[in-house]
């Protein structure tokens, strides 16, 4: 295989309009440009996220932000990956020397991040895909649901594992939420009490992950019975069967816990429940907000006596280099399900049946495999 790919790739790709419409259409990826990488995906996860952007992102754009395949072609400056290289993709790119990423904080990048820095920096060049003959975006610096891309070296982590690519899809969104505000945000410890609302992708991984932390009690709180079932299968040592009130949820708790969680987790996106881990935690206790509720929340700082801690992190607080790894030495290990996690997996031609099947609440994860 070619280090440096001389002619561009026509493939097939999810296109959006942003405005509901979503399309399987023909694109051209090109070649990599200096510091980018060729990627062919195998497979590509779908997140409410992703929705999301097809709804609302009004402009046209190659859909998708979790993905694994194969490097094909390398860039001039690329040393840490070469062709035929397995590699997760990674949306939140850091650009390694801003503040943010010196500090740590590579998630929040000034730079690459989507949602913190310059809306195009992390792009690779301007004529890395092409539809109808114009440069066209890719989701979050990626566009997963596509044959090929090509990306920045930085949005490419290697696979050291045999895991598959459809649990290896994943890692790079509803994984690494999950996985990173219980393990990097909220600092889990062992022997403690955690409540979990919302038992979809993120909410089993943030289940999972406060197992792997030692939490003593896991506290799984779901609409949906089977939900529930499912929890208990991830981790949870109880459940509460919720009535969308969120008194009952917190007598409930008290019930199994009379001074309240340690911690607790809001993985349902419902704005109106941005303050229910508030009224679940002991005074002391960290509120997190895993799922990036955007609307306007009314809060009663009542909820935030006495020294509780309320926590809003972006993506887990990735740092990929060292997460990813770490998530896929828990996967050799048996500690972290992701095999368990895919509960379907489809053709590009059947987006819609995978997105009606998230959002039905059908499905953990579903993933699309090239």
């Amino acid at each position: 295989m070619n280090r440096h790919r001389e002619t561009p790739v026509t493939c097939h790709a999810a296109i959006s309009d942003g405005r509901g419409r979503l399309s399987i259409e023909t694109i051209e990826v090109g070649v990599p440009g200096p510091g980018e990488v060729q990627v062919q995906i195998k497979a590509a996860g779908l997140c409410h996220t992703d929705w999301d952007a097809i709804n609302t992102w009004n402009k046209t754009f190659v859909a998708g932000h979790e993905g694994a395949g194969v490097i094909t072609a390398v860039g001039s400056g690329v040393t840490r990956v070469q062709p035929g290289d397995r590699v997760i993709l990674n949306w939140a790119i850091p650009c390694g020397y801003c503040h943010q990423c010196s500090e740590g904080n590579q998630h929040i990048c000034d730079v690459n991040s989507p949602v913190t820095g310059h809306a195009l920096a992390g792009h690779a060049h301007p004529q890395a895909s092409r539809y109808l003959g114009r440069p066209v975006e890719r989701a979050f610096h990626l566009g997963t649901l596509s044959e090929f891309t090509v990306v920045k070296e930085a949005a490419v982590v290697p696979i050291q594992s045999d895991i598959p690519d459809t649990s290896a899809a994943i890692i790079g969104c509803g994984v690494m939420t999950g996985y990173g505000s219980v393990v990097n945000a909220a600092r889990v410890k062992p022997g403690s009490v955690a409540a979990v609302i919302g038992c979809g992708g993120v909410g089993l991984n943030v289940i999972q992950a406060c197992r792997v932390a030692g939490a003593a009690r896991i506290i799984a709180i779901d609409l949906k019975q089977d939900r529930l079932d499912y929890a208990r299968r991830f981790g949870a040592t109880d459940t509460i069967l919720a009535q969308g009130d969120l008194a009952q949820m917190v007598a409930a708790l008290k019930d199994l816990v009379p001074s309240g969680a340690d911690y607790a987790f809001e993985c349902t996106a419902v704005p109106q429940l941005g303050d229910a881990p508030l009224a679940l935690i002991r005074n002391a206790g960290t509120a997190i907000q895993v799922s990036g509720i955007e609307q306007k929340v009314e809060f009663d700082c009542e909820l935030f006596e006495w020294d509780k801690i309320y926590l809003n992190p972006l993506y887990g607080q990735c740092k990929p280099d060292i997460d990813f790894p770490r998530i896929l030495q828990l996967y050799d290990k048996g500690q972290l399900k992701l095999d368990e996690m895919v509960s379907k997996t489809y053709g590009l031609e059947e987006l819609a049946k995978g997105f009606d099947d998230l959002l039905s609440g059908r499905i953990a994860k579903g993933v699309v495999v090239f």
